[in-house]
């Protein structure tokens, strides 16, 4: 009888449980998130890269990316700490000032090997997808592309990688499986799946054209 019993209250706990999660999810209006796109640099695809698991272009826009309602750029004017803390061109504070453009004046040139910046979004937010520009004056393809969040500063637990195309770990972040892409005016949109953090971390290890690393723009979509 008490074994019944017990069983029966599990039942219920496990309904009333995902009663809520699913009044939860289900809740939140899902819309597409508002990206301010920058005037394209460049028409057309390269052709002659030979870079092993390069993504093939869409051809087309990128379909809207939908989060929930309020969802909106968190790291807009945040501050951005960099392994360079003495860039050959630009300020750090180009990463988050909310400007696109891929002209001269407009980036921010760290050194080579590998460099990363951080983003400090002053407090924790559930992140649905970080958009990156890095350069987009000519098509470039940037190595050791790799994409974490934690709440830890120092990035030494809690950390969740979203994106990873070390494919030889030689930026020792753990082997990554994602494809090299080509950079355009549309920045690359990583989906980081409603994942709860305050710092946003960013790798790379140079470009097909050169060994120095560049930022345009990083926006974080969070609620």
């Amino acid at each position: 009888m008490l074994i019944k019993q017990n069983k029966l209250s599990i039942i219920l706990y496990l309904a009333l449980f995902l009663g809520i999660f699913t009044t939860n999810v289900f809740s939140q209006k899902m819309v597409p998130i508002k990206i301010d796109l920058p005037k394209a640099m460049f028409v057309g695809t390269p052709t002659n890269m030979t870079i092993d698991k390069l993504e093939k272009p869409l051809g087309k826009p990128r379909p809207p990316f939908l989060a929930p309602e309020g969802t909106k750029n968190v790291a807009l004017n945040k501050k951005v700490v960099s392994t360079d803390d003495m860039p050959i061109i630009g300020e750090i504070d180009y990463i988050t000032d909310g400007d696109k453009n891929g002209d001269e004046g407009y980036f921010v040139e760290l050194g080579p090997f590998t460099q990363h910046i951080t983003i400090d979004l002053e407090k924790e937010y559930n992140i649905y997808a970080i958009v990156l520009w890095h350069f987009h004056k000519q098509p470039r393809v940037y190595f050791d592309v790799v994409v974490q969040l934690s709440n830890d500063k120092d990035f030494k637990k809690n950390v969740k990688t979203i994106f990873n195309n070390d494919l030889d770990n030689s930026s020792k972040q753990g082997k990554g499986t994602d494809w090299h892409y080509v950079e355009t005016s549309e920045g690359k949109l990583i989906d980081a799946k409603g994942e709860k953090a305050r710092y946003v971390r960013m790798y790379s290890k140079g470009n097909n054209s050169n060994d120095l690393n560049h930022y345009i723009e990083v926006a974080v979509y969070g609620k």
